[in-house]
């Protein structure tokens, strides 16, 4: 769930960005949206923005929220107090992820475009685990931190936090515009993280492939405007209808959308559980914006990259208009 697409950075890789011609989710849409999934059994729900905190009833999401599934939060830290940290606490909130760009302030400052905004977010992890909430930094691995990984799994273990999330970069937004200046060969990302001492007390998760089945089949989403797009890594590239418009079951049953869901995989991993449900595994946006279809292998597996050049991304992916509304495409 996004309830804003505002930020308060100017990151080279912000997958976002605000459309003043749009209105916001309401807190009554937002809480209504939920609802529905929530009377339809939806066990977990993940608030990511832009910048969560930018909206005042924020909180309020998700002390409506955290009765009803497992709560987590992605935010950048920079208005994380510890005011803010009990308050989560208090609310119940499952795990916040907060992200941290670089092993030092100057790679991550410069990545998103806010002098200072490293000490701001190391301090909110701080503040997060003063209180006792479950914490994880996440990161995009990109030619700019690929070689501080260390210090970031280091820095995990210094402030509190229980698990560092090394992420892929994904074809969204700012970050397809600046791709030759961010992307990495497959092999120097698997040598990379490989090369990871993780410190003792915390975990290493990250996404290159996840040998799960195409994640689609049990994941929704919905952008702060309402619409309905199956995947926060789709929101470029799918629109399956608009919740102010429909409800988000009509969505869910789009014909694009049981095709992203239900696609079976024109190759199959062998070390991929998706062979035993036949559904493509990894991740469905990179295989769409490298393969052009959405039961294309995933390249970032290096069992189907088939020597795909992950430091090129095809041009039709380069040139979609930044922050424009998705389209459904792929049908």
């Amino acid at each position: 769930m996004q309830p804003t697409k505002r930020t308060n950075l100017d990151s080279i890789m912000a997958y976002d960005v605000h459309d003043p011609a749009e209105t916001e989710l309401s807190f009554d849409e937002v809480t209504r949206s939920m609802q529905e999934m929530f009377d339809r059994d939806v066990i977990s729900v993940f608030f990511e923005g832009g910048e969560p905190f930018l909206r005042d009833d924020f909180l309020d999401m998700v002390e409506y929220a955290t009765p009803n599934a497992f709560t987590m939060v992605r935010t950048n830290g920079t208005l994380l107090t510890a005011e803010t940290a009990r308050r989560l606490k208090s609310a119940g909130v499952g795990v916040v992820c907060v992200d941290i760009e670089g092993g030092d302030p100057a790679t991550h400052d410069t990545l998103v475009g806010l002098p200072g905004a490293f000490d701001r977010a190391v301090e909110a992890v701080r503040h997060l685990a003063d209180a006792d909430v479950t914490t994880f930094i996440t990161t995009i691995l990109t030619s700019h931190n690929i070689d501080q990984l260390q210090e970031l799994a280091d820095l995990t273990a210094a402030t509190g936090a229980e698990k560092l999330g090394v992420l892929r970069l994904y074809p969204l937004g700012r970050a397809r515009g600046n791709w030759s200046r961010l992307s990495v060969p497959l092999p120097r990302q698997m040598a990379a993280l490989a090369a990871i001492q993780v410190p003792d007390g915390v975990q290493l998760m990250q996404s290159w492939h996840p040998n799960d089945p195409n994640c689609c089949w049990q994941m929704a989403a919905v952008d702060a405007y309402g619409n309905s797009i199956g995947c926060p890594y789709l929101r470029d590239f799918a629109n399956y209808g608009n919740i102010r418009e429909t409800s988000f079951m009509e969505t869910w049953r789009n014909p694009v959308y049981k095709k992203v869901r239900a696609a079976s995989a024109v190759e199959a991993c062998p070390e991929c559980a998706a062979n035993d449900r036949n559904r493509s595994g990894g991740c469905r946006s990179t295989a769409y914006a490298f393969g052009g279809a959405w039961d294309a292998p995933d390249p970032y597996c290096t069992h189907m990259n088939n020597g795909t050049d992950l430091t090129r991304l095809p041009r039709r992916i380069v040139d979609l208009p930044f922050g424009a509304p998705p389209t459904m495409t792929g049908v």
